[in-house]
């Protein structure tokens, strides 16, 4: 039986170090059932949201980084350069512009001026029609498989309980519209191209909604859908639409900059952030480095086009 004395554990006392490493581990233990337990306990006491047959409530989303990853407009663009609209040269401009604006971190009237400008003439003298359909190609091109699965989830939970829900976008009403029909939501709100006769003018009616727009058409919306603001919900990642979530009773940061994000804590607004690994990492990097996106986004759709044909 000696020859099996090694299959025997063998006591050995404990040391102060071994007594202490145990004690600690008990009570992280016991703490992190009793922090369970308290945010259950909180859980439940949380009225149920969104609140099912509610018809005074809807939700409105913005669109570019909180319901898609990236720019509507931007992914427009490429299916228009694609189609011959503009040339390269007026694709490289409109680019820079953005980055420009991306650098200054301001939005200079006369600049943003210049840049509306040039959105506009690419679709100046096109007809409406023409551009609803070709917003259906370049959904399916570009925009379908680049919706976050978390928003979208938020987004269906609200119709889930039978109330609306609108994208508000300062996007080309249109491609807002194609969107919002594809992922089954009610309808959108976005940036409205004059048009006579069903043929764009190169101008705008009114401005593009951005910023304290988005709110305005929020408030007038619930107004004549008869909505309760203090029941719905706003869901953005830009501080640009912090006019917005305050006139809601349920803001949410989806995928927050850095201002909206100490925006949000400073309100105790809920946050949820879909984004893992590198983009994550990115939130409060200033905005100059959106150059490198852009003008890497450029080239991208530029290299795309010139393999396709």
């Amino acid at each position: 039986m000696a020859a099996l004395g090694w299959l025997t554990p063998r006591r050995r006392s404990a040391t102060a170090r071994s007594v202490l490493a145990g004690e600690a581990s008990a009570e992280a233990a016991r703490k992190s059932s009793q922090e369970a337990q308290e945010a259950q306990q909180v859980a439940d006491q949380e009225p149920e949201f969104p609140v099912i047959g509610d018809d005074k409530a809807a939700a409105f989303f913005d669109l570019d980084n909180t319901v898609m990853q990236g720019a509507a407009i931007f992914h427009f663009g490429r299916g228009l350069y694609k189609r011959k609209f503009f040339e390269t040269r007026d694709l490289a401009r409109f680019a820079w512009q953005q980055a420009w604006f991306r650098l200054a971190g301001v939005e200079d009237p006369e600049h943003m001026q210049d840049v509306r400008d040039s959105a506009l003439s690419i679709v100046k003298g096109h007809r409406v029609a023409e551009l609803e359909t070709i917003g259906e190609e370049i959904y399916d091109e570009y925009m379908a498989d680049r919706m976050w699965p978390g928003t979208r989830a938020l987004a269906q939970a609200h119709l889930d309980a039978g109330q609306k829900v609108w994208l508000v976008t300062a996007a080309p009403v249109e491609i807002a519209q194609v969107i919002a029909r594809r992922l089954g939501l009610t309808g959108a709100l976005g940036t409205v191209a004059e048009s006579v006769d069903g043929i764009y003018t190169g101008k705008l009616v009114g401005e593009p909604l951005h910023g304290p727009a988005k709110a305005e058409a929020v408030r007038a919306l619930a107004a004549a859908e008869g909505l309760d603001l203090s029941r719905c919900a706003a869901y953005s990642d830009s501080h640009n639409d912090i006019p917005m979530l305050s006139l809601v009773g349920h803001p949410y940061a989806i995928n927050p900059d850095s201002k909206l994000r100490k925006h949000a804590r400073e309100k105790d607004w809920r946050l949820r952030d879909y984004r893992t690994g590198r983009k994550a990492a990115k939130v409060g990097i200033p905005a100059a480095a959106g150059v490198g996106a852009v003008a890497g986004g450029t080239a991208a759709a530029i290299a795309l086009s010139r393999r396709r044909r």
